[in-house]
């Protein structure tokens, strides 16, 4: 009979290989069938949730593509690296959360729509929106068609499938999976796991190494940690003593649980509650 630890490897590999089969199975085709692709980014994060492995694919079959930075209420617009907004135009910023920026959005597909030249067996304009897990997708088509139609949850790569729903009489959006880069995907890789992490894609109860994931997120963000919790802190270790003893997260002996305090501090980051 196999260990847990066997078993847990086991696992661990089918869902790798049913990351990469998810990668040529729904992008592609969804590049393939679609007029204009949405990349759903998160605004703190552009460089960390662009998949560049799609755009090149993208602009190698002449497809449209529009950037949509979602969570744009977390960050100063004015302190993002303008270098970086220039590389991905056409863009928008948006809340879908706030519910801004969604006239926006929607005008500026309607005129990429009228860019495109209609075939004689296609009546509407298919619009693909891709994106990480978590980084609001079905929430972006939400805000766009005015109400739920996408099913949304806080859970990273929530979307079952790909999904179709109409935007106008003559536009459809295409809603699809959220999918990490197959070169950025790893099970193993660290600093892999942690950078999805940051980023919400790995939710904050399914990493493995979580205490890892708060020593990688705080080296870039220790201010943003300490407006949050209203505490100074020396490196990680020091936020995850600080936070446990504020939190009352103990284990017997009156030691933090180390675990627990980084899951839960790792929660506060991915619900977007400590701001960059």
């Amino acid at each position: 009979m196999p260990t847990k630890h066997q078993q847990r490897s086991s696992r661990d590999l089918i869902n790798a290989k049913r990351q990469k089969k998810k990668y040529p199975e729904f992008l592609r085709e969804l590049v393939e069938t679609s007029d204009i692709i949405l990349e759903i980014l998160d605004a703190r994060f552009i460089n960390e949730t662009r998949n560049k492995e799609i755009e090149e694919s993208i602009k190698k079959k002449g497809k449209k593509i529009l950037y949509v930075l979602n969570k744009s209420d977390l960050v100063d617009k004015t302190k993002l690296d303008k270098s970086k907004i220039n590389e991905i135009k056409p863009n928008v910023f948006v809340s879908a959360t706030k519910r801004n920026g969604g006239k926006e959005l929607r005008d500026k597909i309607k005129r990429l729509a009228k860019t495109i030249d209609k075939t004689e067996d296609s009546e509407r304009l298919s619009v693909g929106v891709i994106g990480y897990p978590n980084t609001g997708k079905s929430s972006i088509i939400n805000l766009l068609i005015g109400k739920s139609s996408a099913k949304t949850g806080a859970t990273a790569g929530f979307t079952k499938g790909i999904q179709k729903l109409k935007l106008s009489s003559d536009i459809v959006l295409i809603d699809s999976p959220g999918v990490i880069p197959e070169k950025r995907y790893s099970n193993i890789d660290q600093d892999k796991i942690s950078s999805h992490a940051l980023v919400g894609a790995r939710d904050y109860h399914k990493i493995k190494e979580p205490e890892l994931a708060i020593s990688y997120i705080f080296n870039k963000y220790k201010d943003s940690f300490e407006r949050f919790y209203k505490i100074q802190f020396n490196d990680s270790e020091d936020l995850i003593e600080k936070v446990g003893k504020k939190k009352n997260i103990f284990q017997k002996g009156g030691i933090v649980n180390s675990d627990k305090v980084a899951r839960a501090i790792l929660k506060d980051w991915q619900n977007g509650k400590i701001v960059v």
